[in-house]
């Protein structure tokens, strides 16, 4: 009996990953490396700072929105560096063109909202690290059993929370910047 719990077990882990598996984030816009198209255009940074086209396919069943974050964990801050937050991204919705960060251009869907960043402003703000090593850039799109109950001006560590806490699955893709 302890035998069959065990496969009844593994066999539901197994399936549940492989179903996670197939939800994928991409990019035509991103190579490896972040480009001048894509940094930040302040704090020494001379760039254009266009968020990058992301697309996603695979989400779960029950999906009520997306959220999509770019996080850069080797800020020299203790606590890294939150880049863009953008969540209620309607369910039918399964890609953000280029420039969608700019919430002056209204690109994004309109039901989105795109909250503070850690340069204290709404929407996109690229990479910017100090000169060095290359930063790594966590670009993370969240399928949520909800719509969040916040507004842009819910910090990234509040909206970061409820993700987490809504979260169905997660599927992320790496761009590395450097100067």
């Amino acid at each position: 009996m302890k035998k069959t719990n065990a496969f009844l077990v593994t066999l539901l882990f197994m399936s549940s990953f492989s179903f996670a598996q197939n939800f994928t984030l991409k990019s035509n816009s991103l190579g490896g490396q972040a480009t001048d198209k894509e940094f930040f255009n302040s704090f020494g940074c001379t760039g254009q700072n266009i968020s990058p086209q992301l697309s996603w396919t695979g989400a779960p069943a029950g999906t009520q929105s997306f959220a999509i974050t770019i996080y850069d964990k080797d800020a020299p801050t203790g606590s890294g560096w939150w880049h863009w937050v953008v969540f209620n991204i309607p369910a039918n919705i399964t890609e953000l063109k280029a420039g969608a960060g700019d919430v002056t251009k209204g690109i994004a869907p309109k039901e989105c909202i795109q909250s503070i960043t850690d340069f204290g402003t709404t929407g996109y703000g690229g990479p910017c690290p100090p000169p060095g090593a290359p930063h790594e850039y966590l670009i993370t799109v969240y399928a949520l059993k909800t719509k969040l109950d916040l507004d842009k001006n819910a910090s990234p560590a509040m909206v970061g929370f409820n993700l987490n806490a809504n979260a169905l699955a997660k599927a992320s893709i790496v761009m590395y910047g450097q100067r």
